[in-house]
């Protein structure tokens, strides 16, 4: 049996997801990337920008380490939702370069400090505090992960493209198999709901 480090498991697993969102990206026009498919607005370049802070914010700051960059839309006074999309003055390449330093100053943490090194996330509630880089750690992987799968949904509507760059994992099915078996996924659910 393989040994495991539980802290490279889960940087390796960060690294992997992060890969994979940048990934939905690609082959987009401006507008793809940015238009909001959603009631709430989510678009792929938007969860690329907010990615960034969370990294920055929480391998940042919360361990004494901040990076410096400017986050204008994570000021007091900023727009709500202002890191949640790509003003027309910020550039894909922009936004994916800050993404890029975000996970050199993330990794760099990582890196450096234990698992059980402590920090203090600021916006969080004191009972929640102070918190660990393991804690911390899981959480920004599953925020990301849940982010990832909302770019998932989004480049679907955009383009119907699916799949991790590594492995689709889906059946090497055609477009008609896939009507079909939406078709039969619609049809089960009227059943019931006894809508027919």
């Amino acid at each position: 049996m393989q040994t495991s480090d539980p802290k490279a498991d889960l940087h390796h697993y960060l690294k992997t997801v992060r890969a994979s969102l940048l990934w939905k990206l690609d082959g987009l026009s401006e507008y793809d990337v940015r238009r909001p498919l959603t009631p709430t607005g989510t678009n792929l370049l938007g969860l690329v920008k907010h990615l960034a802070g969370v990294e920055l914010g929480y391998f940042g700051d919360t361990f004494g380490r901040p990076s410096g960059e400017p986050l204008p839309w994570l000021e007091q006074d900023a727009e709500a939702n202002a890191d949640m999309w790509a003003t027309p003055d910020e550039s894909r390449e922009q936004i994916i370069a800050l993404y890029r330093r975000a996970w050199a100053h993330a990794d760099a943490t990582i890196e450096e400090l234990p698992l059980d090194a402590t920090g203090e996330v600021a916006w969080w509630p004191a009972d929640r505090n102070p918190v660990s880089l393991h804690r911390v750690l899981v959480h920004v992987l599953a925020e990301t992960n849940r982010h990832a799968g909302h770019a998932d949904i989004v480049r679907e509507l955009i383009d119907g493209a699916v799949g991790r760059q590594d492995n689709d994992l889906l059946p090497g099915a055609d477009e008609t198999w896939w009507t079909d078996y939406r078709e039969r996924l619609e049809q089960a659910a009227q059943k019931q709901a006894g809508h027919r």
